[in-house]
């Protein structure tokens, strides 16, 4: 197991090659809003599901290469999915 030390000097694609859970959520008048939790404010929407995949993928790719490129702050690593 890597500790945080090993963790923060990952390279970008190791970071972009991470599967994230997503939230997936129906909107009333059609279409999805999809949100990656461990990536706070990486929400996204689409008319399809299909589309609010793809869209969330591109949200998703463009975060983590912000923060990478920023430098700010550690990008979190993925959550375990939970089953309720």
């Amino acid at each position: 197991m890597k500790t945080n030390s090993q963790l923060e000097h990952q390279s970008l694609e190791y970071y972009l090659s991470l599967k994230y859970p997503m939230s997936i959520y129906p909107e009333e008048d059609g279409g999805y809003t999809v949100i990656i939790p461990d990536l706070p404010g990486c929400i996204s929407q689409g008319e399809s599901l299909e589309e609010a995949i793809e869209n969330i993928n591109q949200a998703r790719e463009l975060w983590i290469e912000t923060v990478y490129c920023s430098g700010k702050k550690q990008i979190p690593l993925p959550s375990k999915l939970i089953s309720i």
